[in-house]
């Protein structure tokens, strides 16, 4: 219901709703009116309610929520293609550095063998017109084996032959043992001579008479190399050696070698 105020002169009455003129906030806004001052009625409390938020809004939330889980599935993507880029890339590196090594470094190498010298440590020669020449003789072989890999050489029971007239005459295994990366090794062969195995050759009594004695050497090593640990070679070194001994001045000439390597 609306109020209505009638003026009478100076002062102002209420008609209606005499439980208005009454409260102390009707006398303080009479008073300011009358004095000439503004003044205002106290106004009612009102209680604000937060208002609900459109439909616009919720969607704009919404799709900033999308968008932002887009980015985050796109940014941990790229995270992870990088990182198994990365990791691609190592192994490509680590792979490269290898086959390099493989093929350079660690390459299996042939390992050469050689002899260096022969000598007779013990000669005794006997020939008669009756009865069949006699010959006793120890030699002495200086075999070196040298290791141009990277890596060590094994090798097993070594065998080492003098041949005559193309037979045996005297035979003798060295022991096992390594050569150590880029050294060499140094073998001393004792060898005997056993006459009785050439009694039968007719070539004998001529040599012994001209007092030198034509003979082959020759000597088989096989080992392996392993490279890294993983890769196994195996590799077999053969050396052919022709020697002349002579009898006379107790001296033993070496003249030819092969040398010859398997894989």
């Amino acid at each position: 219901q609306s109020q209505q105020y009638y003026a009478t002169g100076n002062t102002y009455e209420a008609r209606k709703f005499p439980t208005i003129t009454q409260s102390p906030q009707y006398k303080q806004f009479l008073q300011t009116t009358i004095s000439g001052q503004p003044s205002t009625m106290p106004e009612p409390d009102v209680q604000t309610k937060p208002l609900a938020p459109s439909a616009s809004l919720r969607r704009r939330s919404n799709e900033d929520e999308a968008i932002s889980g887009k980015q985050h599935r796109r940014f941990k993507h790229r995270k992870c293609v990088k990182c198994y880029g990365c990791v691609t890339a190592v192994i490509l590196v680590l792979f490269v550095i290898i086959l390099v090594l493989a093929l350079t470094v660690f390459r299996a190498k042939d390992p050469t063998i050689r002899l260096n010298s022969v000598t007779i440590k013990r000669l005794d020669i006997s020939a008669g017109i009756l009865t069949a020449p006699k010959l006793n003789m120890t030699l002495v072989a200086d075999v070196s084996i040298k290791n141009p890999n990277a890596v060590t050489f094994k090798y097993n029971n070594s065998t080492s032959a003098i041949y005559y007239d193309g037979r045996v005459f005297s035979e003798v295994q060295a022991p096992p043992g390594q050569a150590r990366a880029r050294r060499t090794v140094r073998m001393n062969l004792t060898v005997d001579v056993m006459i009785e195995k050439l009694l039968g050759s007719s070539s004998l009594i001529r040599d012994i008479s001209s007092g030198s004695l034509s003979m082959y050497y020759y000597t088989r090593v096989a080992g392996r190399v392993k490279i890294i640990n993983v890769v196994k070679k195996h590799i077999v070194v053969k050396l052919n050696c022709s020697v002349i001994v002579s009898i006379t001045n107790r001296q033993v000439d070496v003249q030819h070698c092969r040398h010859h390597v398997s894989l």
